[in-house]
């Protein structure tokens, strides 16, 4: 993890190919995606990203309940995903795209069959009050770091 003003970075290795890893990320999000880091908690039905530009990050609870977290700005598999987050520091879902921070997931071949991922959140300056310290919780081993390891458990299991 690299902190900067607005930025955190984060990397993981997989023992999977660009095109498995990326897969793996995006159509299968509700197989790792812990479910305490959604709206629904325990009552959470699914969680998914929409696999095209313009595409809705969305979970879904009981009874047709449903929230939006973000929306897909490019779609580019196996390379690349670029997305809003629209949770606010309060872990609220922010409808308005302009209070929203931007998640970048890229997938890189290192060597034969694995990729390195590497994850940049940003823009957390949008969230206004609250954004740095949202930032630090988001770089702490609480946030994307317990996240991307509930992923790679995940891909660790496909061998």
């Amino acid at each position: 993890m690299t902190p900067r003003s607005d930025l955190t970075v984060h990397e993981v290795v997989l023992p999977l190919s660009r095109d498995q890893a990326f897969q793996l990320f995006t159509k299968r999000f509700a197989a790792w995606w812990p479910a305490e880091y959604t709206w629904s908690q325990s009552t959470l039905d699914t969680i998914g990203i929409e696999p095209r530009q313009g595409g809705r990050c969305t979970e879904e609870g009981p009874h047709g309940f449903q929230v939006d977290w973000g929306r897909v700005l490019a779609w580019e598999p196996p390379e690349r995903l670029l997305m809003t987050w629209q949770i606010g520091p309060n872990r609220v879902p922010q409808p308005d795209p302009a209070y929203a921070s931007t998640v970048e997931v890229r997938f890189h071949e290192n060597g034969p069959n694995a990729t390195r991922l590497v994850l940049n959140h940003s823009d957390f300056r949008n969230h206004g009050d609250g954004a740095e310290e949202y930032r630090d919780a988001m770089a702490s081993e609480y946030g994307w770091p317990y996240i991307l390891e509930c992923y790679r458990k995940l891909a660790m299991s496909q061998l």
